[in-house]
Protein backbone atom coordinates (compact mmCIF):
# COMPACT_ATOMS: atom_id res chain seq x y z
CA UNK A 1 0.00 0.00 0.00
CA UNK A 2 1.53 3.50 -0.90
CA UNK A 3 2.17 5.72 1.98
CA UNK A 4 1.51 9.41 1.56
CA UNK A 5 5.51 10.10 1.94
CA UNK A 6 6.04 7.46 -1.08
CA UNK A 7 3.28 9.47 -2.91
CA UNK A 8 5.26 12.97 -2.51
CA UNK A 9 8.14 11.49 -3.50
CA UNK A 10 7.09 10.02 -6.68
CA UNK A 11 5.02 12.94 -7.66
CA UNK A 12 7.51 15.87 -6.78
CA UNK A 13 10.13 13.94 -8.77
CA UNK A 14 7.66 13.96 -11.90
CA UNK A 15 6.34 17.78 -11.39
CA UNK A 16 7.26 20.65 -11.05
CA UNK A 17 4.93 23.46 -11.64
CA UNK A 18 3.70 25.45 -8.69
CA UNK A 19 0.48 25.13 -9.26
CA UNK A 20 0.32 21.68 -9.93
CA UNK A 21 1.57 21.13 -6.73
CA UNK A 22 -0.89 22.89 -5.31
CA UNK A 23 -3.67 20.92 -7.16
CA UNK A 24 -2.13 18.10 -5.59
CA UNK A 25 -2.30 19.44 -2.30
CA UNK A 26 -5.93 20.21 -2.74
CA UNK A 27 -6.82 16.93 -4.01
CA UNK A 28 -4.47 15.25 -1.36
CA UNK A 29 -6.42 17.44 1.10
CA UNK A 30 -10.13 16.34 0.03
CA UNK A 31 -9.21 12.89 -0.44
CA UNK A 32 -7.81 12.60 3.39
CA UNK A 33 -11.37 14.31 4.64
CA UNK A 34 -13.35 12.19 2.16
CA UNK A 35 -11.91 9.18 3.86
CA UNK A 36 -12.51 10.24 7.12
CA UNK A 37 -16.60 10.52 5.85
CA UNK A 38 -16.31 7.07 4.81
CA UNK A 39 -14.22 5.41 8.07
CA UNK A 40 -11.39 4.63 5.46
CA UNK A 41 -7.86 4.92 5.44
CA UNK A 42 -6.90 8.49 5.35
CA UNK A 43 -2.92 8.36 4.35
CA UNK A 44 -3.54 6.02 1.69
CA UNK A 45 -6.47 8.03 0.09
CA UNK A 46 -4.28 11.34 0.88
CA UNK A 47 -1.73 9.39 -0.96
CA UNK A 48 -3.89 8.39 -4.18
CA UNK A 49 -5.04 12.24 -4.06
CA UNK A 50 -1.64 13.43 -4.21
CA UNK A 51 -0.56 11.13 -6.84
CA UNK A 52 -3.25 11.18 -9.19
CA UNK A 53 -2.06 13.72 -11.79
CA UNK A 54 1.24 12.10 -11.99
CA UNK A 55 2.12 12.33 -15.77
CA UNK A 56 0.34 15.57 -15.96
CA UNK A 57 3.14 17.87 -16.39
CA UNK A 58 4.83 15.46 -18.84
CA UNK A 59 1.86 14.74 -20.87
CA UNK A 60 -0.76 17.35 -20.82
CA UNK A 61 -1.99 15.99 -24.04
CA UNK A 62 -1.70 12.45 -22.74
CA UNK A 63 -2.99 12.66 -19.33
CA UNK A 64 -3.23 8.88 -17.68
CA UNK A 65 -1.93 7.27 -20.91
CA UNK A 66 1.78 7.75 -19.09
CA UNK A 67 0.85 6.71 -15.45
CA UNK A 68 -0.02 2.82 -15.10
CA UNK A 69 3.29 1.69 -16.39
CA UNK A 70 5.29 3.49 -14.30
CA UNK A 71 3.31 3.71 -10.82
CA UNK A 72 3.10 -0.49 -11.13
CA UNK A 73 6.79 -0.21 -11.67
CA UNK A 74 7.16 1.98 -8.76
CA UNK A 75 5.06 -0.51 -6.47
CA UNK A 76 1.89 0.52 -6.64
CA UNK A 77 -0.36 -2.04 -6.18
CA UNK A 78 -3.34 -2.36 -9.42
CA UNK A 79 -6.17 -1.17 -7.22
CA UNK A 80 -4.70 1.96 -6.09
CA UNK A 81 -3.31 2.61 -10.18
CA UNK A 82 -6.66 1.82 -11.22
CA UNK A 83 -8.32 4.52 -8.40
CA UNK A 84 -5.84 7.18 -9.98
CA UNK A 85 -6.86 6.16 -13.47
CA UNK A 86 -10.80 6.33 -12.96
CA UNK A 87 -10.32 10.19 -12.52
CA UNK A 88 -10.14 10.24 -16.16
CA UNK A 89 -13.51 8.80 -17.30
CA UNK A 90 -15.23 9.42 -19.64
CA UNK A 91 -12.76 12.35 -20.52
CA UNK A 92 -9.53 10.26 -21.58
CA UNK A 93 -10.73 6.76 -20.55
CA UNK A 94 -13.26 4.20 -19.86
CA UNK A 95 -12.31 3.15 -16.02
CA UNK A 96 -15.00 3.70 -14.43
CA UNK A 97 -15.19 5.18 -10.82
CA UNK A 98 -16.81 2.00 -8.79
CA UNK A 99 -15.61 2.39 -5.28
CA UNK A 100 -15.88 5.09 -2.74
CA UNK A 101 -11.84 6.16 -3.12
CA UNK A 102 -12.71 5.64 -6.91
CA UNK A 103 -16.04 8.03 -7.26
CA UNK A 104 -14.33 10.51 -4.16
CA UNK A 105 -11.40 11.04 -6.96
CA UNK A 106 -13.14 11.95 -9.84
CA UNK A 107 -15.41 14.42 -7.68
CA UNK A 108 -12.85 16.63 -5.81
CA UNK A 109 -10.60 16.31 -8.68
CA UNK A 110 -12.57 19.28 -10.31
CA UNK A 111 -14.51 20.15 -7.09
CA UNK A 112 -11.21 21.35 -5.47
CA UNK A 113 -10.58 23.54 -8.25
CA UNK A 114 -13.69 25.46 -7.85
CA UNK A 115 -13.11 26.04 -3.92
CA UNK A 116 -9.77 27.36 -4.79
CA UNK A 117 -11.01 30.18 -6.93
CA UNK A 118 -13.33 30.84 -4.25
CA UNK A 119 -11.53 30.85 -1.40
CA UNK A 120 -8.70 33.04 -3.35
CA UNK A 121 -11.43 36.05 -3.53
CA UNK A 122 -12.09 35.69 -0.26
CA UNK A 123 -10.20 38.27 1.97
CA UNK A 124 -9.54 35.53 4.68
CA UNK A 125 -9.48 32.75 1.52
CA UNK A 126 -10.38 29.44 2.67
CA UNK A 127 -10.61 29.93 6.68
CA UNK A 128 -13.97 31.52 7.09
CA UNK A 129 -15.46 29.54 3.31
CA UNK A 130 -19.36 28.57 4.03
CA UNK A 131 -20.67 26.04 1.71
CA UNK A 132 -23.72 28.50 1.42
CA UNK A 133 -20.86 31.15 -0.54
CA UNK A 134 -19.09 28.59 -2.58
CA UNK A 135 -22.43 27.41 -3.81
CA UNK A 136 -23.19 30.59 -5.28
CA UNK A 137 -20.20 31.18 -7.05
CA UNK A 138 -20.82 27.01 -8.11
CA UNK A 139 -24.46 27.79 -9.66
CA UNK A 140 -22.40 30.78 -11.66
CA UNK A 141 -21.51 28.75 -14.90
CA UNK A 142 -18.67 31.60 -15.85
CA UNK A 143 -17.24 31.13 -12.35
CA UNK A 144 -14.19 28.90 -12.46
CA UNK A 145 -15.75 27.66 -15.79
CA UNK A 146 -13.08 25.00 -17.04
CA UNK A 147 -13.84 23.16 -13.83
CA UNK A 148 -16.69 20.81 -15.05
CA UNK A 149 -20.00 20.72 -13.20
CA UNK A 150 -21.71 17.94 -14.82
CA UNK A 151 -18.78 15.73 -13.99
CA UNK A 152 -18.99 16.95 -10.35
CA UNK A 153 -22.89 16.14 -10.15
CA UNK A 154 -21.90 12.95 -11.77
CA UNK A 155 -19.39 12.08 -9.20
CA UNK A 156 -21.65 12.81 -6.36
CA UNK A 157 -25.01 11.00 -7.70
CA UNK A 158 -22.27 8.22 -7.38
CA UNK A 159 -21.67 8.51 -4.05
CA UNK A 160 -25.29 9.00 -3.04
CA UNK A 161 -24.19 12.97 -2.42
CA UNK A 162 -25.17 16.26 -2.62
CA UNK A 163 -22.32 18.66 -3.79
CA UNK A 164 -22.79 21.06 -1.24
CA UNK A 165 -22.30 17.63 0.93
CA UNK A 166 -18.87 16.51 -0.83
CA UNK A 167 -17.96 20.51 -1.16
CA UNK A 168 -18.36 20.73 3.03
CA UNK A 169 -16.04 18.02 3.74
CA UNK A 170 -13.64 19.06 1.31
CA UNK A 171 -13.54 22.98 2.50
CA UNK A 172 -13.44 21.16 6.11
CA UNK A 173 -10.36 19.51 4.43
CA UNK A 174 -8.66 21.73 2.82
CA UNK A 175 -8.66 24.27 5.64
CA UNK A 176 -5.88 22.68 7.82
CA UNK A 177 -3.72 23.57 4.63
CA UNK A 178 -4.57 27.33 3.65
CA UNK A 179 -1.09 28.27 4.52
CA UNK A 180 0.22 25.50 1.97
CA UNK A 181 -1.85 25.90 -0.54
CA UNK A 182 -2.19 30.30 -0.51
CA UNK A 183 -5.32 30.05 0.56
CA UNK A 184 -5.11 31.76 3.70
CA UNK A 185 -6.36 34.87 1.72
CA UNK A 186 -5.30 38.70 1.97
CA UNK A 187 -5.91 39.18 5.34
CA UNK A 188 -5.06 35.55 6.72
Amino acid sequence: MITLERAKELNDAAVQEEHLRIHAMNVMASMGAMAEHFGEDKDHWMAIGYLHDYDYEQYPEEHLLHTEEPLLEAGLEPEEVRAILSHGYGLINDVEPLTNMEKSLYTVDELTGIIQACARMRPHGIQDLTVKSLMKKYKDKRFAAKCDRELIQDGCDRLGMEVREVAEICIEGMRPYAAEIGLLGTEG
